[in-house]
């Protein structure tokens, strides 16, 4: 019965990583910045009736004493832009409302809309957010600190994941934990200048004017669904700073709300932002071995423990199988807690994990065609990227 038991030793060293590898970011400063550049914040909008009053609600609810508010409608079907209209600039110089143009030739939606926001921005630094986020008060004050503190060109934060239903609350924990296998000690690996290990969050991303108008704005990311990431890719390699803080306490944001969203909104850029991190030799390799390592690690040992439970395997693969169910069991409550949601849904974690499978053939397979809010593309292939 030793060796079923040793077998367990994978599953207990990826919980000592969670417990004690991953590196979380530094949270951002509690004090305001010396200097209040004026800010353009930036939110690209297509289809946010849902999401749009709460967003522009707590931004223009900001501290911060010089910003304005630029609201990019993508062509919305749902009355999102006559929502943003009819809201008040609150503490914001001017909240206004762009009719996005057609898209054009080459460009995917949300680079578009936020190179037109970009375009009537005013400010030194231009804040692109997302319609799904909520802020507080002295988020933007004390994201303009951490800028200052860290001489950053660009500055992203993380914040907190808002997950309302059953879907979410099991999926969720799913993907951001498979992202913290790649992106372990992001800030570590920022200060190395390793530039493939860099990484932003597109809900939150502050930049100096100057800075992403040198590296070609979203122009440089035009034909990109990972545009947030390949961004922080390109300043890194062009020697600029980035730095990435956590802001749980005043930033958060609700991605998905249904499993149909969860499958949409993943599908369309898991596979590629892994791809995007990896050098071409490698990017033919990476999906394969990536589902390959998943459907050992968290899809194997269940269907292993009910087929031991029927008698199949003998008491050997009944010791191995329960044991790793529930080390990973703890691991996945300690995981899904640390998210915000209730440590029991970590049980349920096979299923879980199969929809997580599920998203990622579902993207794999997809390859360059990707469809998102009404619109289709087929990107630039991965083996075309640097």
């Amino acid at each position: 019965m030793l060796l079923p038991a040793l077998l367990v030793l994978p599953w207990i060293g990826i919980l000592v990583f969670l417990l004690v590898g991953v590196r979380p970011p530094r949270e951002i400063p509690s004090r305001g910045p010396h200097a209040t550049p004026f800010v353009s914040v930036i939110i690209p909008a297509r289809d946010e009736a849902v999401n749009i009053v709460t967003v522009l609600e707590t931004v223009a609810a900001s501290r911060y004493p010089d910003f304005e508010i630029i609201v990019v409608d993508d062509r919305s079907a749902d009355g999102t832009g006559d929502l943003a209209r009819a809201l008040p600039s609150g503490n914001a110089r001017e909240l206004g409302v762009l009719d996005g143009e057609p898209l054009p030739e080459g460009w995917l939606g949300k680079p578009w809309a936020c190179a037109q926001g970009a375009a009537a921005a005013r400010g030194e630094l231009l804040l692109f957010t997302d319609a799904d986020t909520t802020h507080g008060p002295d988020l933007l004050e004390r994201a303009v600190a951490a800028m200052e503190e860290d001489g950053a060109d660009l500055l992203t934060v993380t914040g907190r994941q808002l997950m309302g239903s059953f879907w979410e609350r099991l999926v969720q924990p799913q993907i951001f934990l498979t992202m913290l296998f790649r992106f372990f000690d992001v800030e570590r690996s920022v200060r190395r200048g390793r530039w493939r290990d860099a990484i932003a969050n597109g809900q939150f991303m502050l930049f100096r004017r100057e800075v992403y108008d040198a590296l070609g704005g979203h122009g440089a990311v035009k034909g990109e669904v990972v545009e947030d990431l390949v961004l922080a890719q390109i300043t890194v390699r062009e020697g600029r700073r980035l730095s990435i803080r956590l802001a749980e306490t005043a930033f958060a944001t609700r991605m998905y709300r249904s499993l149909g969203e969860l499958v949409a909104g993943w599908s369309k850029n898991i596979v590629r932002g892994g791809l995007a991190t990896m050098p071409p030799r490698l990017r033919p390799f990476v999906a394969p071995l990536s589902a390959l390592f998943a459907a050992a690690l968290w899809l194997a040992p269940p269907v292993a423990l009910a087929a031991a439970l029927t008698g199949v395997g003998g008491g050997g693969l009944l010791l191995w199988s329960g044991l790793t169910v529930g080390v990973s069991a703890i691991l996945w409550m300690i995981f899904t807690a640390r998210m915000g949601a209730p440590a029991a849904y970590g049980l349920l974690y096979p299923l879980g994990a199969s929809v997580g499978m599920y998203i990622f053939l579902r993207s794999w397979a997809r390859g360059r065609n990707v469809e998102w809010k009404g619109r289709s593309y087929r990107v630039t292939d991965a083996a075309d990227a640097p």
